[in-house]
């Protein structure tokens, strides 16, 4: 039989490495070498089994003093780690791979495993919808909100058990909350059916919330709402969610904002944009209009001699509220020139008269006109 080799070796380690240099050591490799990376590689699976035979020993104080003072012989002619041999059948894929299962999905050594025996749970976060007006974003407001969510029992304070009594081990996964399922080489872990995962089980359960610590209520919030929240704006109100399992903290409340439209304003960031209907004298000769403002009021705009449609006027600092500053962005007015409808005779005559003596007031009607005209007289051409 050839000569063993040696197990630091195997590991690529020094004799005095530590327990910390031996696992991140044997990880690197072991997920090297698995054969669920190598499908069909034999010699990657004698490499995986050297290894896993290495750390098995090395990994155990007792067994690797053992190593270290008599080196192979210490394990020749008994069970456990003797009993194995690289070439050999029956070797443990699952437990060797237990580890790096562990950390491929974030599970920290057994860390989140044995977190899971741990019967106090977090409660879950909970959202609310919100809809407030533009005036609510500019100016801000305390906001009352109901909220139907599971509240910790009073009857058991949350213990899911009558009082006197006590949660006791689970006896399917003996408290750790999980259960373990092997599947060809991996081993595949569950949260325990018996207990849900919390490690804990009621013998005596409550009889307000039936063992679950927690019953459904309805409270009443105040969340405030800050000047200059946008549309999509989220407000976190902390351990308003559900209770927590068990004693454990409870979730958060999440408010999701959103801005009802407005029937003269529309937001664009922190501008403000509102389309002014203009008469058509107001236009032509000059003036001015009144238009309304959020907060309150109303501002005086002046409209010059020959003011177009859609021409657009800006007013600093007149529009919305900035969230966490004392600025304000601005507001603009758009000019919408309206045409007179529904004329008495009088008032046709009068612009009949206007129209005949108006040559030279519409440069661009003007200048389009003869664009026309030159088209025209291309195309006969």
């Amino acid at each position: 039989m050839p000569t063993p080799r040696d197990l630091y070796e195997i590991l690529g380690v020094q004799k005095s490495a530590s327990a910390d240099d031996l696992k991140k050591a044997y990880r690197k490799l072991a997920m090297q070498h698995h054969p669920d990376r190598n499908p069909g590689d034999k010699k990657a699976e004698e490499k995986f089994k050297e290894l896993s035979h290495a750390y098995d020993i090395l990994s155990d104080e007792q067994k690797r003093a053992a190593y270290d003072r008599f080196g192979h012989d210490a394990f020749q002619g008994g069970g456990g780690a003797g009993g194995f041999r690289p070439g050999g059948e029956g070797f443990d894929f699952s437990s060797s791979f237990a580890d790096i299962f562990e950390d491929l999905f974030g599970m920290n050594g057994g860390q989140g495993r044995r977190s899971q025996g741990n019967n106090a749970t977090r409660g879950a976060d909970l959202r609310y919808n919100l809809s407030i007006s533009l005036e609510d974003a500019f100016t801000g407001k305390q906001e009352q909100i109901k909220v139907t969510t599971s509240a910790t029992c009073e009857s058991c304070h949350g213990s899911g058990g009558e009082k006197g009594s006590k949660p006791t081990e689970c006896p399917t996964c003996h408290g750790s909350g999980r259960v373990r399922a092997s599947q060809g080489f991996f081993t595949v872990e569950r949260a325990c059916h018996a207990c849900q995962g919390i490690g804990k089980i009621i013998k005596d359960p409550c009889r307000t919330c039936a063992g679950s610590g927690r019953v459904r209520k309805e409270k009443t919030l105040l969340a405030a709402i800050p000047a200059g929240v946008e549309e999509g704006t989220r407000i976190r109100l902390s351990g308003e969610g559900e209770a927590g399992l068990r004693g454990g903290p409870a979730g958060d409340l999440y408010i999701f904002l959103s801005v009802k439209p407005h029937p003269l304003f529309k937001r664009d960031g922190a501008d403000i944009h509102c389309s002014v209907p203009v008469k058509m004298t107001a236009a032509a000769l000059g003036g001015s209009i009144e238009v309304p403002v959020l907060g309150g009021g109303r501002v005086k705009v002046t409209i010059p001699e020959g003011t177009q449609s859609g021409q657009q006027f800006k007013l600093r600092g007149k529009g919305m509220s900035i969230l966490r500053s004392s600025q304000r962005g601005d507001m603009y007015i758009h000019t919408e020139i309206e045409t007179p409808a529904r004329l008495n005779r009088k008032q046709r005559d009068l612009l009949k008269d206007f129209d005949k003596a108006s040559e030279g007031s519409s440069p661009e009607a003007d200048r389009f006109s003869a664009r026309v005209r030159e088209l025209w007289r291309d195309l006969k051409e």
